[in-house]
């Protein structure tokens, strides 16, 4: 889902605190002193057994799948028809369902995403009156599934399905148990829906100067997932994201001919669909690290520039494995343009733009392959491996959203802007693509997870280009404003469900405090080897299966080694207030030369590690870390530095990467007696 930016997180903080605004325009980080936190309680925060969830049979204490775990399989084949001039699609969908979990099913669930946009669904009703980017906005619009048959086979049976629809979930009745241990149902759904033109920020259509741009998403009926924690997960499609069980997928996209047509997974059929210089310049691509054009802008009204087809449309094949989900979009307007991309292994796979010409410059969309490429090079090498034949980049009415192998980003973005949403939507391909948690409970773990990943990769990309993106503890940076918004009496914690979250605290709660925090436990807690082996060993253990929050807890303590409750405790879980001071130097023996004695306090109720820069007559520095566990018998602690001169001047947090919400009480100097 499209990246909150700090900018805006800081700006709706800003309304609510006006004070800060003073501080921003003389350039100064927006923090503003704490109003009387409470008082730090080493045994609130310390609570050995605060996260001590029982483990299930199918998962381990150490966070990773058991030796009996299991997760169910759906795998879909969909022929689908787009009717450009109703802005209709109609298709059929084949389900494959494998039940491998221990239990009888005596019925299914099914989601039919589209009936958000009824009328009369629940999404409509929640929906404020003024709108709201992911509520059903679509006003006027007949939308939702309009189901024409649904038939079944089980255990050698084709049979009329008896299901019932409620909202976006359609239950089918079995005539007897799917069994356990690998039993397979096979659903068949004719169907169709039109298409929104603003479609909750996750699908719709832009008219542009060459022909309409459809993106098309959620858009036949997905399985709900039976897991080993929940049974079935059946909350309904209001506004959170998605969770959905992993499969393969085999799909064709008939369209008018004078179309492009890009989807999840890999085209199989180019051959029938491209002309013979797409079909070489394609090849040319996938050997080139420079940005190869398919299709130019000055391509796009031509004729010749696209089959004839038959009866003057044609039908595009793609096959998608091992992936909870695909999206499209197609557009008689797309120029296109592609780069091969360098995995670790060597396994080929391509960087690919389509958008129309009127955004083609270097300053927009020109440069989209170049950043596709980079972001999906970099986290393959830091993270995963990246595990789809292609990536695309589509230029449209969503302003960022994410499915696998295919993102949908605002046609309006360029420069940095367009880096920041492409980063973070291809990002998603390992959260929750990769790693398969459940978005409509835990939006924190793919949108927090998500924004840590583009601190780093921002900051890496083309030799600093974009790097103030990645910059934490700059004056507008995520340490400043985490710690002016933890400041507000109604801001929701990470762990809210999404639904129950404010708008208006979405940004914070699931993107920018995780991501922060995680950059905090890799920077100041574990160190940069420690977290990253620790971060890739949860990845591992759960790419491609369903990792509950105790599991990347859990997981993160095994793997680094380290108890980290507390830190789960106050950052997910509290808004609690960080606030460290020193409050006072002294010397060993009344001697400067035999070092100092510098008193530190933590004065509200969440802790970090300290780091005192000290400062000496002459100038000469030291820096001195202090774990967390300082804390874990009291507010105050005073420490020995190995300094022989008298000190001028201790400042706390000198990077400024904490979220101290006082930073007035950071810094020591000696007092000046009057003469």
């Amino acid at each position: 889902m499209k990246n909150f930016s700090v900018t805006r997180l800081l700006a709706g903080a800003a309304l609510l605190l006006g004070a800060a605004s003073a501080q921003a325009q003389q350039g100064l980080p927006i923090v503003l002193p704490s109003a009387n936190p409470a008082p730090y309680d080493a045994r609130a925060l310390f609570q050995p057994d605060y996260f001590k969830i029982p483990p299930v049979a199918t998962r381990t204490g150490g966070g990773k799948p058991g030796a009996t775990y299991w997760q169910n399989a759906a795998d879909y084949q969909i022929a689908a028809r787009l009717d450009e001039q109703a802005a209709r699609v109609t298709a059929t969908a084949t389900i494959t369902y494998t039940n491998n979990s221990p239990d009888e099913l005596p019925f299914v669930w099914l989601q039919l995403d589209q009936n958000l946009f009824r009328a009369d669904s629940r999404g409509a009703a929640t929906t404020p009156v003024a709108g709201g980017r992911f509520g059903n906005t679509a006003r006027g619009l007949r939308g939702g599934d309009s189901l024409q048959t649904v038939r079944i086979e089980l255990h050698g049976k084709k049979m009329a399905a008896n299901y019932r629809v409620s909202d976006t979930r359609m239950q089918l009745m079995l005539p007897e148990p799917m069994k356990p241990h690998g039993d397979k149902l096979k659903i068949e759904v004719a169907y169709g829906f039109n298409i929104p033109e603003d479609g909750a920020d996750r699908l719709g259509r832009l008219k542009t100067k060459n022909g309409e741009i459809f993106e098309v998403a959620q858009w036949y009926p997905r399985m709900e997932v039976y897991d080993d924690i929940s049974g079935w997960n059946t909350l309904p499609y209001m506004s959170a994201e998605f969770y959905l069980d992993y499969g393969n997928f085999d799909y064709t996209l008939n369209v008018p001919a004078n179309y492009l047509v890009g989807g999840s997974g890999e085209l199989v059929n180019g051959t029938e669909v491209l002309t013979g210089a797409q079909q070489r310049r394609l090849a040319q691509a996938a050997t080139s690290d420079k940005t190869v054009i398919v299709r130019g802008a000055d391509e796009v009204t031509q004729a010749a520039s696209r089959p004839a087809g038959k009866g003057g449309r044609l039908t595009w094949h793609f096959r998608c494995q091992r992936a909870r989900d695909v999206s499209w979009a197609a557009s008689a307007a797309f120029v296109w343009d592609a780069a091969k991309m360098n995995l670790p292994s060597g396994r080929k796979s391509l960087a690919m733009s389509l958008y129309p010409a009127e955004v083609a410059a270097d300053s927009a969309w020109g440069r989209s392959t170049e950043y596709v490429k980079k972001s999906i090079e970099y986290n393959s090498k830091q993270w995963y491996e990246y595990t789809y034949p292609a990536a695309t980049n589509v230029a449209g009415i969503v302003g960022g959203m994410e499915y696998p192998g295919i993102v949908f980003c605002g046609i309006r973005a360029k420069k940095g802007g367009l880096w920041n949403v492409t980063d973070h939507e291809f990002g998603h391909n390992w959260f929750p693509m990769i790693v398969g948690s459940n978005e409509r409970k835990y939006p924190w773990m793919d949108e927090g997870f998500n924004t840590f990943i583009n601190i780093l990769s921002s900051q890496n990309f083309n030799n600093g280009e974009y790097k103030e993106q990645g910059d934490v503890t700059a004056p507008r940076g995520l340490a400043a404003s985490t710690a002016l918004q933890m400041q507000l009496p109604t801001m929701d914690v990470p762990y809210t469900v999404p639904d129950v979250t404010q708008a208006r605290n979405l940004g914070f709660a699931a993107y920018s405090k995780t991501g922060y925090g995680l950059y905090l436990l890799r920077q100041e807690i574990l160190g940069p080897e420690r977290f990253d082996f620790a971060f890739r060993t949860y990845i591992k253990r759960w790419a491609f299966k369903h990792p509950q929050p105790r599991d990347f807890f859990y997981t993160m303590n095994e793997a680094a080694g380290e108890d980290l409750s507390w830190f789960y405790h106050e950052w997910f879980f509290e808004n609690w207030l960080l606030d460290q001071a020193v409050t006072g130097v002294a010397y060993v023996s009344q001697d400067p030369a035999k070092g100092s004695l510098i008193t530190v306090e933590n004065k509200a109720q969440a802790a970090m590690p300290v780091t005192a820069e000290i400062t000496e007559t002459g100038g000469k520095k030291t820096t001195v870390h202090l774990p967390v566990e300082i804390w874990q018998r009291g507010g105050t602690w005073t420490f020995r530095a190995a300094t022989t001169t008298p000190v001028t001047q201790v400042v706390l947090n000198p990077t400024n990467i904490l979220p101290d919400v006082n930073r007035q009480n950071n810094t020591w100097r000696p007092t000046r007696v009057a003469e």
